[in-house]
């Protein structure tokens, strides 16, 4: 099995108490079918919004880790899976699908 990193891009949580509860519970019930299947190497974290960027060789600070709105990641984890396209089919059940939002899969290095 190879690690991989998902990254959650522009999800957006509802407003309503109600409506914030269950969108968590979708994504508790597809972590822990992850983890019954032996996918979910790591949960990680949900990421905060704000954040600041340190580039090129004058190391300017900027705000913000994004240029758009949409290029917001919310969060990540590390899942296990047989190749790059069977991660791809893994992640077509994550919640983030309902509101608009998208996963970015990427393999993690190993190490020699």
């Amino acid at each position: 099995m190879t690690a991989f990193v998902y990254l959650f891009r522009n999800s957006y949580a509802s407003n309503s108490p109600s409506g914030m509860q269950q969108q968590m519970q979708k994504w508790v019930a597809w972590m822990q079918e992850l983890g019954a299947k032996g996918h979910l190497k790591d949960p990680g974290q949900p990421l905060n919004r704000a954040g600041k960027v340190v580039r090129g060789a004058a190391k300017d600070v900027t705000d913000g880790p994004f240029a758009e709105t949409k290029d917001i990641v919310g969060g990540f984890m590390v899942i296990e899976a047989r190749d790059i396209d069977h991660a791809a089919e893994i992640a077509r059940g994550c919640p983030v699908f309902e509101r608009g939002g998208s996963v970015e899969i990427r393999p993690v290095l190993q190490s020699a």
